[in-house]
């Protein structure tokens, strides 16, 4: 048995927009394919190249596609009543990028797809990313930590977006 300690840095911002503004923003800005629909065909694909078709054709202008959204802001409204900040937990990725940090970090499996969390304080809106890089840094491969590097820009990119 391993047990291995993967120190992370996460990567907040915060927003004077709305709650629905920022989600707008986000949701905006990835592919939202109906995911049932997504893994039947790429599981009906014959060739690497039809794979890449059905994933390009899912994925947003920033190269991303939402994955699953979890509201735990309702799940607390449902507790504590309507005065709940609302919350949510977005799982964007993109399956090509995976492949290759998969492909020199198996572990990398655990990580990605990402989460971006979107939540409401008395300060403003948060949006919050654990970095990518900062998971894989320390398997010490330099081919993933370049694609980590790389998905790390796409998603600050995106989330300063949608925080401005």
């Amino acid at each position: 048995m391993t047990i291995a300690k993967v120190e992370v840095e996460r990567f907040t911002l915060t927003s004077s927009k709305s709650f629905d503004a920022v989600v707008a923003a986000l949701k905006s800005a990835v592919g939202q394919p109906n995911m049932v629909d997504f893994f039947k065909e790429t599981k009906a694909t014959n060739s690497f190249r039809d794979l890449e078709r059905v994933v390009r054709s899912g994925l947003g202008r920033t190269d991303l596609m939402l994955f699953a959204e979890f509201d735990l802001g309702d799940i607390l409204r449902r507790e504590t009543g309507s005065k709940a900040p609302k919350i949510m937990r977005f799982v964007v990725g993109n399956p090509l990028i995976m492949k290759e940090m998969v492909k020199h970090v198996p572990d990398a499996g655990s990580y990605a797809p990402v989460t971006v969390l979107i939540d409401e304080r008395p300060d403003g809106v948060h949006v919050a990313y654990d970095k990518m890089e900062s998971y894989l840094r320390h398997y010490g491969s330099s081919e993933a930590l370049a694609v980590a590097q790389d998905l790390d820009a796409k998603i600050t990119t995106l989330l300063r977006e949608c925080a401005s």
